[in-house]
């Protein structure tokens, strides 16, 4: 990764997206070592953390790490979970991309820094990667190509000033994978059943400590 001393950080990091790479690469992200990790990189202006959540659950597994993420140095940004009805079928749907938020926040954040850190390898990124771009803010994107399918769009990794493979990380920001985990929505914003109550949209075991 090419950064300079003096630049002005900002990291957006899209929860769901990131969540399914690192598990596509058997290991998860430490949020503390990915956040110690980027201030030493430049001055960190932002890190925001985006994620859907179901907000009619009795317990959401992911709560605890958006008050963790919270606590400890993240601008965390979350909507509720949208249902609706499929015509035709009938069939109850569940939609929770935050595309639309992150490419706000990078638009008006990018008069305040000088780099920004987009962990996504989502393709519909590309045209406000390339807006930001001509304001005069370099981007990076992190995500992978090693997962099968791969996570990174093409488009958006040739927009990009500088593709950072995820799998490269993750002896930088990884620990272990846990031995059991969720069910998780897909994250690419495609719309899938609706789950039941029990299950998540996203998960992490960080504690409130």
């Amino acid at each position: 990764m090419s950064f300079y001393p003096t630049d002005k950080l900002a990291l957006f990091i899209d929860g769901a997206n990131l969540y399914s790479a690192s598990k596509a690469l058997t290991f998860d992200i430490d949020y503390r070592k990915l956040l110690d990790e980027f201030r030493k990189r430049g001055v960190l202006t932002r890190a925001y953390y985006y994620t859907a959540i179901v907000e009619d659950q009795e317990y959401s597994p992911i709560r605890p790490l958006v008050d963790w993420l919270d606590y400890n140095g993240f601008a965390v940004v979350t909507k509720s979970v949208r249902r609706y009805t499929e015509p035709g079928n009938g069939a109850t749907r569940v939609k929770g991309d935050m595309d639309i938020e992150i490419a706000v926040d990078m638009m008006e954040l990018c008069d305040k820094v000088d780099h920004m850190v987009l962990f996504s390898g989502d393709g519909d990124f590309r045209r406000v990667v390339e807006a930001v771009q001509r304001r005069g803010v370099r981007v990076t994107v992190v995500s992978t190509v090693k997962s099968q399918p791969p996570m990174a769009s093409d488009d958006l990794r040739r927009q990009a000033d500088a593709f950072v493979e995820l799998n490269d990380l993750a002896n930088i920001v990884g620990r272990p994978r846990q031995a059991t985990m969720p069910r998780f929505l897909n994250p690419d914003g495609a719309d899938r059943p609706e789950r039941s109550r029990g299950e998540s949209l996203h998960d992490d075991d960080y504690d409130d400590d």
